[in-house]
This record gives C-alpha cells, sequence and structure tokens, in this order.
C-alpha cells in the first residue's frame, strides 16, 4: 500500500482519464450512421469551445453526435463507473471474490422498485421523471436492509451469511419481477423486458446531472472509507484493533453502495458482470490498495461500458442489442478465463 505516492496516483488517474477521453472520442463516431472523427470532433468543439464553423456538417450530423451519441455515452460511463465502484466496495467488505450488487440482490430489488414504477405508470404522475429513480433506490436499499437483517447474528452481520442472503433475495425477487411481467399486457412486457436486459437509450433521455450527483457524492464517501477498506482486507478482528469502526464502515459502505447501484438501474435496467469483473482486472495490474482501486475501477468500469455501448450499437445496425447482453457475453468467459489462468491473481 505504501508504494502508492501521491505523484503515482495522479500520473494513473490522469493516464486513465485520458484513455477514458479517448474511447468516448471514438465512439462518438460510430454507430448505424458513421460519421468520420474529424466532424465528430468539429461538432463537439464548436458545440462546448466555439471552435470550428458549422460549415463541416450538416444539421443531421450534429444532431446525431449532439442529441443521440453524446448523451448516451455519458449514461454508459456513470452506469460503467458506479456498478464497477460498488463492486470493488462490496468484494472488500464481505472479502469475496464473487461479490458484486447482482449476488448481494442489490441490483434485483432496484429493479422490483423500477419495474413497479413503470408498469403502474407513476413517470406520469406529480412525481415526474424521478419516479422511477426514487422507486429503484427505494427497493435497493430496502434489499440491503433485509440481507442485513437476515445476515445479522448477535449484533453483527456475517460476510459469508450476508453474501448467501444475498443470493437468496436475489432470486426471490427475480421471480416477483417475472410475475409482474406475466401480468402485465403485451406492450408493458416488451418495455419492460428490453429495459431489465440492458438499455442506455431510456437512460440517455433521462436527467444525467441527478444521476452524477449520486455518484459524486456518494462515490466521494466511498472513497474517504479506502483506508479502512485496506484495513478490513486482513480481517474484521484486526481491522477493529487498529481502530477501525467496523460494523459503522460496513453500514456507511453498504448504504452508499446502494445509493449509486439504484441510481443507475433504476434508468439501465440490469447490467452485470461489470461490478465483478472490472474490480479484478484491476487488482490483478495495481494492487489491492483501496485508495488507488476505487477511482480506477470506476474510470475502467466507464471504458468498459462505453465500449459494451458501442458494441450493441453497431455490431448488427440499424437493430440494437441490449447492452447488458453484450456485457454478460463478454464478461463470462473473460471471468472463466481469470479462474482457470490467472486464479491466483485474482484472490490476492
Amino acid at each position: 500500500m505504501s508504494r502508492w505516492t501521491f505523484k503515482r496516483w495522479l500520473l494513473w488517474m490522469v493516464i486513465l482519464a485520458a484513455l477514458l477521453a479517448g474511447v468516448m472520442g471514438i465512439s462518438v463516431s460510430l454507430g448505424a450512421v458513421t460519421i468520420p472523427f474529424s466532424k465528430s470532433w468539429s461538432i463537439l468543439a464548436h458545440r462546448f469551445a466555439g471552435i470550428s464553423t458549422p460549415e463541416n456538417w450538416t444539421a443531421s450530423e450534429s444532431s446525431i453526435i449532439l442529441d443521440l451519441r453524446l448523451p448516451r455515452i455519458l449514461s454508459g460511463a456513470l452506469v460503467g463507473s458506479a456498478l464497477a465502484m460498488a463492486g470493488a466496495v462490496l468484494q472488500a467488505l464481505l472479502r469475496n471474490p464473487l461479490a458484486d450488487p447482482f449476488v448481494l440482490g442489490i441490483s434485483s430489488g432496484a429493479a422490483v422498485g423500477a419495474v413497479l414504477a413503470i408498469l403502474f405508470g407513476l413517470g406520469s404522475t406529480f412525481l415526474g421523471t424521478y419516479a422511477v429513480p426514487g422507486f429503484a433506490f427505494g427497493g435497493a436499499l430496502f434489499t440491503l436492509f433485509l440481507v442485513y437483517f437476515i445476515a445479522r447474528v448477535e449484533g453483527r452481520a456475517r460476510t459469508n451469511t450476508m453474501l448467501l442472503a444475498g443470493v437468496i433475495v436475489s432470486s426471490f425477487f427475480s421471480a416477483v419481477i417475472m410475475f409482474l411481467i406475466s401480468a402485465t399486457s403485451d406492450e408493458q412486457i416488451y418495455n419492460v423486458t428490453f429495459w431489465l436486459m440492458g438499455n442506455l437509450e431510456y437512460m440517455a433521455s433521462q436527467p444525467l446531472g441527478v444521476i452524477f450527483l449520486y455518484l459524486l457524492v456518494g462515490g466521494g464517501i466511498l472513497f474517504a472509507l479506502a483506508r479502512d477498506f485496506n484495513l478490513l482486507s486482513l480481517g474484521e478482528e484486526t481491522a477493529s484493533e487498529l481502530g477501525v469502526d467496523v460494523e459503522r464502515v460496513k453500514k456507511t459502505a453498504f448504504i452508499f453502495a446502494s445509493l449509486i447501484t439504484g441510481a443507475v438501474v433504476s434508468v439501465s435496467g440490469l447490467i452485470g458482470f461489470v461490478g465483478l469483473i472490472v474490480p479484478h482486472v484491476v487488482r490483478m495490474i495495481w494492487g489491492p490498495d483501496h485508495r488507488f482501486l476505487l477511482p480506477a475501477s470506476a474510470l475502467v468500469g466507464a471504458m468498459l461500458m462505453v465500449v459494451a455501448d458501442t458494441l450493441a450499437r453497431t455490431v448488427m445496425a440499424p437493430t440494437e442489442i441490449p447492452v447488458g447482453v453484450v456485457t454478460a457475453m463478454g464478461g463470462a468467459p473473460f471471468f472463466v478465463y481469470l479462474l482457470r489462468k490467472k486464479g491466483h491473481a485474482v484472490y490476492r
């Protein structure tokens, strides 16, 4: 842990941020309609910096870049960041490499809340665009407290019991979602099913500033606990002896991991493997220090989601593949590879 000086930490953050910007810059030119990189960059430069003239592109090209692709790319970056950071935190708390928002049922709980809001048309009430995110966060928080209550024994939440409780609760909520879908009309079934498979198109139409605020606040608080996560990796008893209020840290981390998960699941649907794979990759390359692991996972997760959504938009264009399908199809084989070839590094 001591090998991370501030200069080295800052250098890698700048490198990862630059790579993310490059991936987003390439992605904005790709889609059913390919727009040359020079035009894409000129449109962005004109819109945000007042550089270049609009004579080099058409109005439709400008609309495609600014109104369709850019919001969606930003949405993907937010989703990937939130899921990857939440996965890294849950793996630290439970000291289990299989922990992520899906395994603990947080994503399923958020999905139940969001599905209820969609099916009952709460978006058309006074709650407006905040209905689905609000119900999703409520579902995620309820799931968290339910899992924590089930796992709590003699005043403490056992990590192994919590993981098992999460699997059970996740399976139950998945059944609830299937029941809700089976009881709806054909059109609602299609909309909800497509959303559940992971769909950033819906998120791109939402106020991204609100989702970004959730991620900024929740991620900032989780990053502030990085030192405690490092000590918890030594074991709860050892961490307690070194001055960590273990129960307080666990409660705080679970709440804010649920916050950022619920915020993005509410508008993107269920997108798997990001929170499971990304922390492993970052840990294998740069080590387990959470002072670097958390922000690096957020940046790498953002890159992964932008790439996945670009593939979803282009592989079968003009037909679109749900981005959750892309992450699952790519994530599952990659995770098997990690287990088979680099298992010792994944679990260190």
